[in-house]
């Protein structure tokens, strides 16, 4: 990715007026998809995208009482603090190294890694990306950055207690997905779903060293991007969650102490397969057409139809499968493309 025009910087700049979610719950998208969108070589559709998009936002919730040192545990997981959180990241992020804070807060929210559906943990890790990628360390990326630890932190809402389930020491990323339970009742919101998980299948089976748990990582990745090519009908917009959180999580590991990286896929193992209980369908489709579109088709060419059908969550979903690469990931992406509504 090159940004050398400064689009990525003022798109941010835009949407850093705008409050983490509207209508009560639902997630601001717009900064994740314009960096979707400039790493995948469309930074020419971002202003235009959210041209369109600004209508959706509510702006930034006034702040109340702000954040301390002292008090934060009263706060967190509070989504009425959402401000109040944002500028605690703010100040922190301006008084010691973007890293170094993250590092700090990185186990605190690991075990509320679902919360706000698992968008907070998203956002996160686009902002990472940008600030390891090229441009570096702007202001308005570490503002993302604090935009996106403050959205985890009002949003931190850990999993219910679930009954381990082993599975064959041999089962990789994809037999576990293929392992998990579908919840008894699949309506509602995903805090109801989440409210009726009682299972999780163990994987991986032992804990790994960092370079395994990074590899194993990059394995749930992989199979979650796949396995939507043949259930994301189940539900379109929620089951991208179950790839595209984990690989949130991958792409922050490089500005992580290596320590941490276990625990990191032990959580992004948790909310893959919360989102594949609460919304996976009972049987899969096929997909031949999408599958015949990517043998012909390049990664940039699938992001580009991602890109023109303008719904933010194809746009990240395809934005994942191109870190996967391979035939099936773009078959995937495309069924992205034919499952959800375009919105341009």
């Amino acid at each position: 990715m090159t940004d050398t025009s400064g689009i990525l910087d003022e798109a941010l700049q835009r949407l850093h007026a705008s409050g983490p979610e509207r209508l009560g719950r639902l997630t601001n998208h717009g900064p994740m998809a314009v960096e979707a969108l400039v790493r995948g070589g469309q930074g020419h559709t971002v202003h235009r995208w959210l041209d369109y998009y600004r209508a959706k936002l509510e702006d930034m919730p006034a702040p109340g009482t702000p954040v301390t040192d002292a008090d934060w545990p009263t706060a967190l997981g509070d989504p009425r603090r959402a401000a109040d959180w944002i500028g605690y990241f703010e100040r922190a992020l301006a008084e010691r190294p973007w890293r170094e804070v993250l590092a700090a807060w990185w186990p605190v929210f690991l075990p509320g890694i679902s919360g706000g559906s698992t968008h907070p943990v998203i956002r996160v890790g686009h902002a990472v990306r940008t600030l390891l990628g090229p441009g570096g360390e702007t202001a308005p990326r570490v503002a993302e950055l604090a935009h996106g630890l403050g959205y985890w932190a009002a949003r931190h809402t850990p999993l219910p207690a679930r009954t381990p389930v082993v599975l064959p020491s041999s089962a990789g990323a994809a037999d576990a997905l293929a392992a998990v339970e579908r919840i008894p009742v699949q309506d509602g919101s995903l805090p109801d779903r989440f409210a009726q998980l009682t299972q999780v299948p163990v994987w991986p089976g032992s804990t790994p060293d960092p370079e395994a748990a990074r590899a194993r990582l990059a394995d749930l990745v992989t199979a979650a991007v796949h396995r939507f090519a043949s259930h994301g009908h189940g539900e379109p917009i929620m089951l991208v969650h179950a790839a595209t959180a984990p690989n949130a999580v991958l792409r922050t590991l490089p500005a992580l102490p290596r320590e941490l990286w276990p625990a990191s896929l032990d959580a992004a193992w948790a909310a893959s397969a919360a989102v594949t209980a609460a919304y996976s369908p009972a049987t899969p489709q096929t997909y031949r057409e999408a599958d015949a579109e990517a043998g012909r088709s390049t990664f940039d060419e699938v992001f580009a139809r991602a890109a023109a059908h303008g719904d933010d969550h194809t746009i990240k979903f395809a934005d994942t499968a191109l870190d996967v690469g391979d035939r099936l990931a773009r078959a995937a992406a495309l069924r992205g493309v034919e499952l959800n509504p375009p919105t341009l």
